[in-house]
């Protein structure tokens, strides 16, 4: 589904600029109670059963828009209930961050395999010769399944010679590599907040639009009509997420939501890459068989709740986020910093006690695009002012790190232009690399390390495949994306994290 634009996008699209404008205009709050009927008018549904049924759920991610918690279909309450307790910029919404909305849900089924009407009912039944559980049966000519008996092998719907067995599994739980997606007892799917690391692709993935994050857009708006300092610090996966943003006008589009500042992450990056690279050379092999990178919040949590044994060969580096945040707080004490990105799960990392005093809000790209839509912000014809001008704080290395791979290859080459000086790297030493896309390559890439397989690399992994790019905050198709990473790479003024000129502040950054 991902890059696919549908009507879920556009729904979740007008939830946060709806969400925004009330924010921006002020006044009485409870106007929200009649925006499910400004976003879903007439009295005809278009996509559910019905339109009351299609303004309640509005409803209910209005209310996660604003941080409010969710509501089950049980629960009687206008939009407005708890509104006030929400207008307060120091308003941090409450766990879980992920919901599923259980009317919205569509109740698919959970992994199954399954014959259909394709079947030819051929006299050799191979899907029956090569079952090893005796799950396939004949009835009228035709072959069926036991699901009692399926184990889900496969090796049946792979020797159908009419193609006419087929895998199904619910979306969000395929997308879900903690396999923390179940099943309630009416067939709803349920979140194991045991093993859910926030990384959103659930949300992302769910055709039916059941699934939403909670949002700090309320809030943030509250803080700027505060008089407050807020500085924007923004990931490099922006580019090409609002469609005729360069940097420049992101800067000037940023001013025109109230913040007083907007700075790239990927000074962050870089910094987050020379420490990184001290780490491991100070650690591996000496100390540990290999280490791990620690920007992916998502990644970092799956490691430590899977293997923990593995806890303490994740570099200890901070994340970009926080390194450019405390760099900006050095600078602006008095600022309120807002992390700008691509990710779901840097809303958790934020949350965290040790975070809290370095971020104090973060937004998604689809988020602060319901902020330009409320602001009537038009790239097209925007216009920046002389004081806007391109990022070139981050250097190459630190740009990169919103794709896949990029993490590992920039403190891999910030290795290897430092290695001649320090003397216990042998001439010729490269650093073994491997990233894991996506959680379950994660998983499989720390089986391999868990089996000694791995000893001597740097591991990088990223929760959502194609790396930041496809984060679950993203807007643009995540090939439309990586490529646009890679030109904004390309035309950095100063390639790697050594050349940065915030590289003398990093012991400012992790004091």
């Amino acid at each position: 589904m991902r890059g696919i634009h549908s009507v879920v996008d556009d729904l979740r699209n007008s939830v946060f600029k709806e969400v925004a404008k009330l924010a921006y205009e002020g006044g009485d709050y409870s106007r929200i109670d009649r925006l499910p009927y400004k976003i879903v008018p007439g009295s005809e549904a278009r996509y559910r059963s019905n339109i009351f049924l299609e303004r309640a759920i509005v409803t209910e991610r209005l209310r996660l828009a604003c941080g409010l918690p969710l509501r089950t279909a049980d629960e009687y309450g206008p939009a407005s209930d708890g509104i006030e307790e929400a207008n307060i910029p120091e308003k941090y919404y409450e766990p879980p961050l992920i919901n599923i909305i259980p009317f919205a849900c569509n109740g698919c089924p959970p992994k199954e395999i399954r014959v259909s009407s394709n079947c030819q009912g051929c006299l050799s039944h191979p899907c029956q010769a090569v079952c090893p559980k005796g799950a396939i049966y004949i009835k009228d000519g035709k072959s069926n399944i036991d699901q009692s008996k399926c184990i889900k092998c496969g090796k049946c719907l792979n020797q159908c010679p009419y193609d006419a067995i087929s895998r199904i599994e619910r979306p969000c739980a395929k997308a879900c590599g903690m396999d923390a997606i179940g099943t309630d007892e009416n067939g709803k799917a349920v979140i194991d907040y045991n093993k859910c690391v926030s990384c959103g692709m659930c949300l992302v993935n769910c055709p039916f639009g059941a699934i939403a994050d909670k949002s700090q857009i309320f809030q943030i708006i509250q803080a700027i009509k505060s008089g407050a300092k807020i500085i924007a610090i923004v990931a490099p996966a922006f580019v090409s997420q609002f469609e005729g943003a360069t940097p420049a006008k992101l800067r000037k589009a940023m001013r025109i939501l109230g913040f007083s500042d907007t700075v790239e992450v990927a000074v962050g990056a870089d910094l987050c890459t020379i420490e990184e690279a001290e780490d491991f050379l100070e650690k591996v092999p000496e100390k540990q068989p290999f280490m791990a990178t620690s920007c992916c919040p998502a990644w970092s949590v799956m490691a430590k709740k899977l293997f923990p044994e593995f806890t303490d060969y994740i570099s200890m580096a901070l994340t970009p986020m926080v390194l450019t945040a405390r760099i900006v707080k050095k600078d602006n004490p008095d600022a309120k910093i807002v992390f700008v990105g691509p990710c779901a799960a840097k809303k958790l990392e934020a949350s965290r006690r040790t975070i809290r005093s370095d971020v104090d809000f973060v937004l998604t790209f689809e988020e602060i695009q319901g902020m330009f839509e409320a602001k009537e912000v038009d790239f097209a014809t925007l216009e920046p002012d002389e004081q806007d001008k391109d990022f070139d704080e981050g250097t190459s290395a630190g740009r990169g790190f919103a794709v896949v791979g990029g993490v590992a290859a920039a403190v891999a080459d910030h290795i290897s232009k430092i290695k001649d000086h320090i003397s216990k790297i042998k001439p010729g030493t490269e650093v073994k690399m491997e990233f894991g896309d996506g959680l379950r390559e994660c998983r499989k890439m720390l089986l391999m390390a868990k089996a000694g397989k791995r000893n001597g690399y740097l591991l990088e992994g990223m929760a959502c495949p194609g790396g930041c790019v496809a984060g679950a905050g993203t807007i643009a198709p995540v090939a439309t994306a990586s490529a646009a990473v890679k030109k904004y790479k390309d035309a950095a003024p100063k390639q790697t994290a050594g050349e940065s000129s915030y590289a003398a502040r990093l012991s400012e950054a992790t004091e």
